[in-house]
């Protein structure tokens, strides 16, 4: 009787090992941490809740965003989003193109949406483009 039991504990043990272990390897911020290590883009968004913020990661550096639901012509719709990084000190080296490069990825999942910067990069990219419309005045 006792046998039988120890095999009973020994088989759910196994199942439930596998089942961690599967729960683990497919894990969503798991994945955004394997991407903020290998300095990778990765968008970790819950796409059917809007009121959620998403996390994404490109080149090493962690952003956030809100996420605001508006109207269109055709649906309601996400049509604004704010974004900024965690940490601002690991933004040495990105340029605009970096910026341009979210702002892409991002218009692949929400075609309608506006997206903003908050501080210090909007800053940044306003300089940008006031130098630019200097250079081709």
């Amino acid at each position: 009787m006792i046998v039988v039991f120890i095999r009973i504990v020994l088989i759910a043990l196994f199942f439930f090992l596998i089942y961690s272990l599967f729960k683990y390897l497919f894990n969503p911020k798991r994945k955004l941490e394997l991407a903020h290590e290998q300095k990778e883009f990765y968008l970790l968004d819950d796409k059917e809740n809007v009121r959620k913020n998403f996390t994404l990661t490109y080149r090493g550096v962690l952003f956030e965003g809100e996420k605001y639901l508006g109207t269109t012509s055709q649906s309601f719709e996400v049509v604004s989003i704010f974004i900024w990084p965690k940490t601002e000190n690991k933004l040495n080296g990105f340029s605009i193109f970096d910026f341009n490069y979210i702002q892409d990825r991002l218009k692949l999942e929400y075609p309608y949406a506006k997206i903003e910067w908050k501080s210090p990069v909007k800053e940044f990219l306003l300089k940008k483009q006031e130098q630019e419309q200097k250079n081709k005045s």
